[in-house]
């Protein structure tokens, strides 16, 4: 199940203005990482403060989408109750990320795109 949403990952083609930007409105870099190994594209983690909830940059334009990431408790217990699920399309299944944990890639039936991450 669903348990939260964890962070908002949007589009920029200019990474280091957006930083800039998102910085004057509050918000401070929390990390940042490569999105696919040997290639130019990135994903930084901008905090609301106290909040948990992240914006997060990229600059991949093959992935100009915003794409909502869910908690669920555990992505590959997720992915083998769902993956027969024929109005589900599995975009990625479930693969180690960079920060830890597992993610997985899913488009629900009414087309949005969901980034499922945990253990």
């Amino acid at each position: 199940m669903f348990k939260k949403l964890q962070c908002l990952a949007i589009y920029t083609k200019d990474l280091e203005s957006s930083i800039i930007f998102y910085e004057k409105m509050g918000l401070v870099k929390k990390w940042e990482v490569e999105q696919i190994p040997g290639k130019p594209w990135k994903l930084v983690g901008m905090g609301f403060g106290e909040g948990h909830a992240e914006l997060v940059l990229k600059n991949n334009p093959e992935l100009n989408f915003i794409e909502p990431e869910i908690i669920v408790e555990d992505v590959s217990a997720f992915y083998e109750q769902w993956k027969d699920e024929p109005s589900i399309q599995w975009i990625r299944t479930p693969f180690s990320n960079s920060l830890g944990g597992h993610v997985a890639i899913m488009e629900a039936p009414d087309g949005n795109v969901f980034v499922l991450i945990g253990k």
